[in-house]
């Protein structure tokens, strides 16, 4: 698979200096923990389980959760591991060459883990690996355990990717210490950990809160400070620091406002075409909020998001293409470094360059290039999101 792989080659070449290289579930874990993009998560108890992943893996996903935790009811969950099961089934019959998410599943307890592998039976192969929820420096150990046994008795090679979300993250005097709990076990299992996930909304749920569709994540004080420790504890780029995703975004598109007026001006009015003008506003306008909580989770060191809706995955996808200019930063930064460091003036001619400190900026730059493509110069995030819109 590949993002943006769903787009014709033609509307690819047009839009790509560099195109996205081509990965699947084998991949190297820092090329798969980059290429995560907006992973979408679906309840396990959908009927068309099976029909729903293939469907989005042809409109450009390329992460799926399959959730059995916060999804679904307490009761329906020896369903939904009975539907689960079957579904993954399904998709393991069709042809070898089927082109699938990177499929991750969420599980509730950790016992869930060696149950499904077995379960699952060759149908294992599609996973990717399991999210773990509500993970803490008490639980953790006992998921990591589960997956380690899972992967010693199936033979698979298989990702954890822990949920920091508990009520001891958000509370001010235990936050410190969980942190750091939190490091040492994933330090023990560090081969495991493919990304940590951010669990905003029940980091919110310890204080009642809930953010509306005008703020981001880092408008609420509680939320904004979570996220900075743990990029400040996980996130570190001296090679001891994990892939940190960005929260999920709670609201998404609704037909309703097609008949709501208040449509403000956005980037897309003159990249649209004149006949979808009105869709891509309406569509934009719902995503603005998204747009910039997208853009302060990259200030802020996280990479990819948890998203809830098909509607998000374009701007996330589209957000995530290295654009020209950073590209031609990254370039020249790491080459001056290797000149043996030095300052100089960007290829834009609009800003400094320092060698060793943006080095680490550069060499991710270049990882996200790799997976995600280089935009040509002329290329906008408007035209890159409207040709997801619209391919």
């Amino acid at each position: 698979m590949r993002h943006f792989g769903h787009l014709s080659d033609d509307v690819r070449s047009r839009l790509f200096l560099k195109q996205p290289v081509a990965f699947d579930r084998e991949s190297d874990a820092a090329v798969l923990s980059t290429a995560l993009g907006a992973t979408l998560y679906s309840p396990a108890t959908r009927p068309g389980l099976a029909q729903d992943i293939r469907k989005q893996s042809a409109r450009g996903v390329v992460s799926m959760v399959l959730c059995l935790e916060d999804a679904i009811a307490d009761h329906e969950v020896p369903s939904a591991e009975a539907n689960l099961v079957a579904q993954l089934g399904e998709l393991a019959a069709d042809a070898p060459g089927t082109e699938l998410p990177l499929l991750f599943v969420r599980v509730r307890a950790a016992e869930q883990i060696t149950d499904l592998a077995v379960r699952l039976g060759p149908a294992i192969r599609l996973l990717t690996g399991f999210v773990l929820p509500k993970f803490t420096e008490e639980s953790g150990g006992v998921f990591l355990e589960a997956l380690t046994a899972a992967e010693e008795r199936t033979g698979r090679r298989l990702f954890a990717m822990p949920v920091l979300e508990s009520p001891e993250l958000a509370h001010l005097e235990s936050r410190r210490d969980q942190l750091f709990g939190i490091a040492r076990v994933l330090d023990k299992h560090r081969g495991r950990i493919l990304a940590v996930r951010l669990g905003v909304t029940d980091l919110c749920s310890a204080y009642g809160l809930r953010r509306s569709p005008d703020l981001t994540a880092y408008d609420v004080a509680l939320v904004a400070g979570v996220i900075g420790d743990v990029v400040n504890v996980l996130g570190r780029a001296d090679g001891t620091g994990y892939t940190v995703t960005g929260p999920v975004w709670e609201y998404f598109p609704v037909q309703e406002r097609m008949f709501k007026p208040q449509l403000r001006r956005t980037p897309f009015a003159e990249a649209s075409p004149p006949a979808d003008g009105l869709r891509q506003r309406i569509i934009a306008h719902d995503l603005d909020g998204l747009i910039r909580e997208i853009e302060l989770d990259r200030a802020n060191g996280l990479l990819g998001k948890t998203c809830i809706h098909p509607s998000h995955v374009p701007a996330v996808h589209a957000l995530s293409v290295v654009t020209h200019e950073e590209y031609s930063d990254a370039q020249d930064i790491l080459q001056q470094h290797q000149d043996g460091g030095g300052v100089l003036r960007s290829s834009y001619t609009n800003k400094m360059n320092e060698a060793k400190p943006h080095r680490a900026w550069a060499e991710r730059v270049l990882l996200r290039a790799e997976v995600f493509g280089v935009a040509r110069e002329d290329v906008s995030f408007a035209e890159l999101l409207s040709a997801c819109l619209c391919p």
